[in-house]
């Protein structure tokens, strides 16, 4: 009987390192397949932007005639005259946006830590009243808000674009600082009021400084989404002097009818720059903010 287990057992070895050499080869052969999916799908991502940067550097005769080829010569002053054009409209972004997230992440994050924080009566039902306003298309509200604005004299204003973007960003910035709020543990805010802190010094001294990740997340989220904003400001503003970058973007077209292509795709590449510099200093924050288990309904 003993060797007649041996036997068997001498059998079965062969067998196993067969089964794991051939799961071994499967998972190999399946990273392999996810590799080149990604890289294909990057790929499909980075030729749009390649092909902005290829044609930012031709006139309308390379783009039209020599549609593939690389730009020869280099029109290198197709990004002075976007910069000419685009430099005010970028400016007029920044101011409305930033003061847009200013606002949004200040209000959200106190209206996060009451909700996160605070039991009084109906609070479960207000709060999902403010999160069923996220199943309203912006769409909708459009010619309402529009009317709204233009009652209250902010038409061809900054405060057209930043009063709109502010109350628009404020249901999704309360979800995400309530959420994060609520992860907090008790026991700071206990200690906090033992030693006399009143609960603007809780939000202000205890739960700012633990939610920074979550704070740079709805502002950079909030920055985007109003950066390339295109319909309210075009609906809105008319005034070059305070127009945004998206509508500016469609001022290269002559007084016959046509489109400089090479200083409109430089202008688009300028007009990225922002927010590449923001993605660039932000990011650690924001895939921390995204992975922290922020984001729970």
């Amino acid at each position: 009987m003993a060797e007649l287990s041996k036997a068997v057992l001498g059998e079965r070895k062969p067998r196993q390192i067969h089964a794991r050499a051939g799961a071994h080869r499967r998972e190999m052969v399946r990273q392999v397949i996810i590799v080149a999916l990604l890289l294909f799908l990057l790929f499909l991502t980075l030729v749009p932007i390649a092909m902005m940067i290829t044609f930012s550097l031709k006139d309308n005769g390379q783009i039209y005639g020599r549609f593939w080829s690389p730009p020869n010569p280099v029109r290198w002053q197709n990004y002075a005259e976007g910069m000419a054009v685009m430099w005010r409209y970028i400016v007029n972004s920044l101011v409305s946006s930033l003061t847009s997230v200013a606002a949004v992440v200040i209000l959200a994050s106190l209206s996060g830590y009451v909700f996160a924080r605070h039991r009084f009566p109906f609070k479960e039902t207000i709060y999902l009243i403010i999160l069923a306003l996220l199943m309203i298309p912006g769409v909708l509200t459009l010619i309402p808000a529009f009317v709204l604005v233009q009652q209250l004299g902010l038409v061809d204003t900054r405060w057209a674009l930043i009063l709109p973007w502010t109350s628009g960003g404020q249901v999704f910035g309360i979800l995400l600082c309530r959420s994060f709020f609520a992860t907090l543990p008790q026991e700071l805010f206990d200690a906090g009021r033992i030693d006399g802190a009143s609960e603007f010094d809780l939000y202000w001294r205890v739960a700012l400084p633990l939610s920074w990740p979550i704070i740079v997340t709805l502002g950079i989220m909030h920055l985007v989404g109003t950066y390339n904003d295109f319909i309210w400001p075009l609906v809105t503003i008319t005034s070059p002097q305070v127009q945004v970058v998206s509508v500016g973007l469609t001022q290269f077209t002559s007084q016959y009818g046509i489109t400089d292509w090479g200083p409109r795709m430089a202008a688009y590449t300028i007009a990225t720059i922002p927010l590449v510099i923001l993605f660039v200093f932000g990011m650690r924050y924001y895939i921390r903010g995204i992975t922290s288990g922020a984001i729970k309904a």
